[in-house]
């Protein structure tokens, strides 16, 4: 067990934060060269990386190479870690904090954010004259991510996300999301409440905005959302979309969703 870790930057995990995943990296091979690198070097070194918005290339000196760093981020990134980790790490946050570890309720919204890099999934939101991509989320905890063409309706995006949710419920062992019977959305996704009902059995229900109601208005549950998306606002690496590819835009949400659910859980007291 760690007991200490060199903290360089603020960025940095602390023994505490790193004690409470260390168990979901890979261990080393027991064949070939003996590691270089721990993973926590590693792993502080994305954080850092998302939490600055620097370029991959430009990691101070101290951290791992570049190239170690970036290719064990998309190797994790491709077996599904940092999805599972949020996963991990919200339902530990739920009961510290006193709640089922599977919600009942949750709520679903998008973000447009604007791109700097060609790749895919790009477009125009009419909307908000916003070249580049959406994100979609639910519930405070980051439950899943969805990153596609800001081009793409909102219902469409919607249907997509869920789609990927359900399947996620189906496949998982333990059911992770077995008590999710009620979705909260704004009017953009109205239209696809039937569509909902029938294929999930989930009961989606529009948060309207009062009709007397005059300049900023606080919508019930809908809120959470909102304030999510504003804590996830002080990463750098998402202010603008810098990824190549949606599965490494959707990397970087989970991440900094990561970043911060750990801190709650490790520096939670107990009941």
């Amino acid at each position: 067990m760690i007991t200490f870790l060199p903290q360089v930057y603020a960025t940095d995990l602390t023994a505490l934060e790193w004690c409470q995943i260390a168990d979901r990296f890979p261990a080393p091979c027991p064949r070939g060269r003996p590691r270089k690198w721990e993973p926590w070097q590693i792993l502080n070194a994305i954080l850092y990386v998302n939490r600055t918005g620097y370029q991959w290339r430009m990691l101070p000196r101290g951290f791992p190479p570049w190239e170690t760093v970036y290719g064990c981020f998309w190797r994790w990134q491709q077996s599904g870690l940092w999805l599972d980790l949020n996963s991990a790490l919200g339902k530990t946050a739920r009961q510290q904090a006193g709640r089922e570890p599977q919600p009942s309720a949750a709520i679903i919204d998008s973000q447009s954010v604007k791109t700097s890099e060609g790749g895919e999934e790009r477009g125009v939101d009419v909307h908000k004259q916003t070249n580049g991509r959406k994100r979609l989320d639910v519930l405070g905890f980051v439950l899943l991510v969805v990153v596609h063409s800001a081009a793409l309706p909102d219902g469409t995006g919607g249907k997509l996300l869920l789609q990927r949710l359900f399947t996620r419920i189906k496949r998982s062992v333990h059911n992770r999301w077995c008590r999710l019977k009620l979705l909260w959305a704004d009017g953009a996704y109205e239209h696809i409440a039937a569509y909902v009902r029938k294929q999930f059995g989930w009961r989606l229900e529009v948060v309207r905005r009062p009709a007397d109601a005059t300049g900023f208005t606080v919508l019930p549950h809908r809120w959470v959302v909102e304030r999510t998306f504003g804590w996830l606002g002080r990463y750098r690496r998402l202010c603008r979309d810098f990824e190549h590819t949606t599965t490494s835009s959707e990397a970087m949400v989970y991440l900094a969703s990561i970043r911060r659910t750990l801190r709650l859980v490790a520096t939670a007291k107990p009941n």
